[in-house]
């Protein structure tokens, strides 16, 4: 029996839980992008410890579950360059949504926000139809 399922549940509701948290402790939105971002651009100097220590746990925290699994399959492609361009395309589209899957679609739907809402309409819409282009129709991936 497929437990994959179960994976999600559970990765779902560890995201939700840090979200809260963050929120919580932090009483900021825990988007990734804006993290990121606010690192990048400088304007979150007065909180460059927490999002190093929030960027750090997203790479550190990975390697560590490994044990967990005997086989890890992504389904990514094997072409560097389908997944720069990936790469690249969301960090437009999150520049251009102002915010992520994490800020609009986790905070920002629980938060009952019409801004997240509608955001992650638009990126769901936009990543089934990037699906049905580049593996349907293009066969990139």
């Amino acid at each position: 029996m497929h437990q994959d399922w179960i994976w999600g549940l559970v990765g779902g509701l560890m995201i939700g839980a840090g979200a809260g948290v963050y929120l919580l402790v932090n009483g900021r939105i825990m988007g990734a992008s804006g993290i990121i971002g606010g690192l990048i651009d400088g304007s979150g100097r007065d909180t460059v410890s927490e999002r190093v220590a929030f960027l750090g746990g997203l790479i550190a925290v990975p390697p560590l579950l490994v044990p967990l699994y005997k086989v890890v399959d992504t389904h990514v492609t094997s072409s560097i360059w389908v997944i720069v361009a990936a790469g690249v395309l969301v960090g437009l589209g999150t520049r251009l949504a102002n915010g992520c899957t994490s800020g609009h679609g986790v905070c920002g739907i629980s938060r009952f926000s019409l801004r997240g809402i509608v955001a992650t309409a638009f990126y769901l819409l936009g990543g089934g139809l990037s699906l049905v282009i580049f593996r349907h129709l293009l066969g990139v991936i």
